[in-house]
């Protein structure tokens, strides 16, 4: 079953549970349902109910199906345990999203910045700052850093719109693993004048190191939110001891 086929029927899955079509505690359609409602194999559709599960909207129940566990959120949920851009989690939560550069430039890495980002010193990088506006707020600033051999080609133009599209179509590049830390911090001179914070004196902030399939570290991001318009979700299992 081609890849697309299979995008296909997991985000009308998704859809249908996002708008309560298949409510919160209820029974999945069983298997078999599913495979005449899409025409496809019973592979392709384990394979969404399982990426279903894996993004905390379903729960396999041995002997009874698959329930539905999802709830919505009243904030914006930046789904914390997948990998998504900026411009698909605003499309996701129906936002209307402007980003404006605050920064673009090519930069050579040095102590300081080996440190705080982990990539090596003497790396030319390209240091972008943005200002992401929601519903015509300023709520977020991202500082990304990305390594120039690894993403050739960025221009302002392309920061603008969305940088990961540009590396998955336009590059080719297999975005893989994402290794983050949220922490709170005070709000710099920098944030209070950028954002619209609403009396608070502090973010949410999100670091992370990205890496592609051949396990290069190419992307650095440092993404500072205002607080009300902020909640990371993810989705756990434990393991048996």
């Amino acid at each position: 079953m081609p890849k697309a086929k299979y995008d296909e029927i997991y985000m009308s899955l998704k859809r249908a549970i996002e708008t309560g079509t298949y409510a919160y505690g209820s029974l999945m359609p069983s298997e078999n349902t599913l495979i005449v409602q899409y025409d496809c194999s019973r592979n392709t559709i384990r394979r969404a109910l399982a990426g279903l599960g894996g993004d905390g909207y379903v729960q396999p129940i041995h002997g009874k199906g698959v329930r539905v566990i999802y709830q919505p959120v009243d904030r914006a949920p930046f789904a914390f345990g997948g990998i998504e851009s900026f411009q698909e989690s605003a499309s996701r939560n129906n936002f209307q999203v402007v980003t404006e550069i605050i920064q673009f430039s090519v930069v050579t890495v040095d102590e300081q910045l080996a440190k705080e980002s982990g990539f090596p010193v003497g790396e030319e990088v390209y240091s972008i700052h943005r200002v992401r506006r929601l519903n015509g707020k300023p709520l977020i600033l991202d500082k990304n850093i990305f390594l120039k051999s690894a993403v050739p080609g960025l221009t302002p133009d392309i920061a603008e719109r969305s940088i990961y599209a540009y590396i998955e179509k336009e590059l080719g590049m297999q975005i893989v693993t994402s290794k983050r830390t949220i922490t709170v911090e005070y709000a710099s001179e920098q944030d209070q004048q950028l954002l619209e914070l609403g009396g608070y004196n502090c973010l949410a902030v999100v670091s992370g190191q990205t890496f592609n399939s051949d396990g290069i570290m190419f992307e650095y991001t440092q993404s500072r939110h205002q607080p009300d318009y902020f909640s990371f979700h993810s989705t756990a299992t434990r393991k048996k001891m």
